[in-house]
């Protein structure tokens, strides 16, 4: 099989023309069963996700998934195939599309499936229109929560790379401008201290955190910290 990407847990090669296998490098790294279920949920629901298949007898580590035509957002946003602006809306009308579905588990009538790594770089612009992929952090719980946490990966995302700071802050603008995206103060702080205690992360990516936090009250008229 040819390798076509790699990610910070897992690797992504070519089974054939319709299908790609995402497999974890390790085990312990991420369920790929309960991403199947979920992403075969959510397919379901009509909520713009890749195809999966039944696992049969792959190995647990390996996830078998339409392969997609199209950029990611990030490819395509910095190619000038969308603005800024489009790529925040298009963000936030995710959030909102995935936080109108009923949870799975949680009996709390409050409480919807959880993204948790909605970015730019999970969100492919295929000919039919946006998917996202990568659910391996998915949750149950408050939308606001996911909101924040998808702001604080832009606001740090244009930290880490000054030549995609601007560009990265009118993303995140965008995003806050949609009605449904107002952050709550002690939602941004949850999202910053689940990002810090991440251990896929970089400690370059964890001293950013403190940039990234402040950009994102900035942008939505939060107090300082």
């Amino acid at each position: 099989m040819v390798l076509i990407g790699v990610g910070r847990t897992a690797d992504v090669y070519v089974v054939d023309e319709r299908w790609v296998l995402r497999r974890y490098r390790d085990a312990g790294l991420g369920d790929a069963e309960a991403e199947r279920a979920l992403m075969a949920y959510l397919h379901r629901c009509g909520y713009p996700v890749p195809v999966v298949r039944p696992r049969e007898n792959s190995p647990a580590t390996d996830l078998v998934m339409e392969r997609l035509d199209g950029p990611t957002m990030t490819g395509a946003l910095f190619a000038g195939l969308i603005t800024p602006q489009e790529a925040g809306a298009t963000l936030a009308l995710l959030l909102t599309g995935l936080h109108s579905l009923p949870a799975r588990w949680s009996a709390d009538p409050r409480e919807r499936i959880l993204h948790l790594d909605l970015h730019p770089e999970n969100v492919i612009l295929t000919s039919s229109g946006p998917r996202v992929i990568d659910w391996s952090t998915a949750a149950e719980g408050h939308p606001g929560l996911d909101r924040a946490m998808t702001a604080v990966i832009l606001a740090r995302t244009g930290a880490a790379n000054p030549k995609r700071t601007a560009v990265m802050r009118d993303v995140l603008a965008a995003l806050l401008a949609a009605p449904s995206a107002r952050l709550d103060p002690e939602e941004l702080e949850e999202a910053l201290r689940l990002r810090t205690s991440d251990p896929a992360m970089t400690e370059r990516e964890i001293a950013l955190l403190g940039r990234a936090g402040a950009t994102v009250r900035e942008v939505a008229g939060l107090q300082p910290a």
